[in-house]
């Protein structure tokens, strides 16, 4: 019986096909976004569900006993927000640098963000740096969504 393959799967989409669905202005901001990340990562970016950009790569297990892979730090452009995937928790882990950013929305792993012109793009480094960090040391200690 064949497996089925993982939503969360990397592909060979050409990255430009998801930059290509932010339009006007949000493309010009989704390349920006392309470069910060792969300046942080040193990693060429590898596009995951078929709308996620993705920089690096970990395996994850859960309690349960599933396990899969996914990307180290990734992002998804959109018409309306970006929607940037960070380590889960990264609202409690760095409060300060969400209260210095600038306009946004926050869940358990993702940071909305609207326009790029009202964030702080330093702040934004510091944060995804920080977010990348986590992700490279839980990875090399062996991921796990729950002990």
């Amino acid at each position: 019986m064949a497996t089925k393959q993982p939503a969360m799967s990397p592909s060979e989409m050409p990255v430009s096909e998801v930059l290509d669905r932010a339009p006007g202005a949000r493309r010009a901001e989704a390349e920006e976004l392309l470069s910060l990340y792969q300046e942080i990562t040193a990693e060429s970016p590898i596009i995951w569900a078929g709308k996620i950009i993705g920089f690096g790569e970990y395996e994850y297990f859960h309690a349960n006993g599933r396990t899969g892979r996914a990307p180290l730090m990734a992002f998804a452009p959109g018409s309306a927000k970006h929607t940037l995937y960070l380590q889960s928790g990264f609202s409690e882990k760095w409060p300060e640098l969400l209260a210095a950013l600038g306009p946004h929305r926050a869940s358990k792993a993702c940071l909305y963000l609207g326009k790029l012109s009202k964030i702080d793009l330093v702040v934004l480094r510091e944060l995804l740096e920080a977010s990348y960090e986590l992700a490279r040391t839980e990875a090399e200690q062996g991921s796990s969504s729950s002990d």
